[in-house]
């Protein structure tokens, strides 16, 4: 399975979640390919929320600067609360503020221990 695939099939697997909590949400066009906006939007009685979603089995999230600031840029552009969705297989996904990663010199990062303390899982984030 490629990278691609393997996001993909993330982010569907959040779509379906997250549409059968009453949330509307919106795949944004080019997914993965971009860094011009997040994989998905979602929406629910004035709650908004821009995720770019992940699955990685590293022990730390490393997300390129030019895609997080990207994902920075829209957060402060548009007022959406934007989060990175985690998602390790038999681990689950955790949903972590991009305000919490830490700069490095090419990328931000986070490591999985402390996304599994602080960060929500998906049925906490409802």
């Amino acid at each position: 399975m490629t990278t691609y695939q393997k996001g993909s099939r993330a982010e569907r697997e959040l779509i379906q979640y997250f549409s059968e909590k009453g949330y509307s949400v919106i795949r944004a066009a080019g997914s993965g390919v971009s860094s011009l906006s997040p994989d998905l939007l979602l929406f629910k009685h004035g709650a908004q929320y821009a995720i770019e979603s992940k699955a990685h089995e590293k022990t730390s999230l490393q997300i390129k600067k030019d895609q997080f600031e990207g994902m920075r840029h829209w957060q402060e552009n548009t007022g959406i609360t934007s989060l990175i969705a985690w998602r390790r297989n038999r681990l689950g996904w955790r949903f972590i503020p991009i305000h919490l990663f830490e700069e490095n010199e090419k990328s931000y990062s986070f490591p999985w221990k402390k996304a599994d303390l602080i960060g929500k899982k998906l049925e906490e984030f409802i």
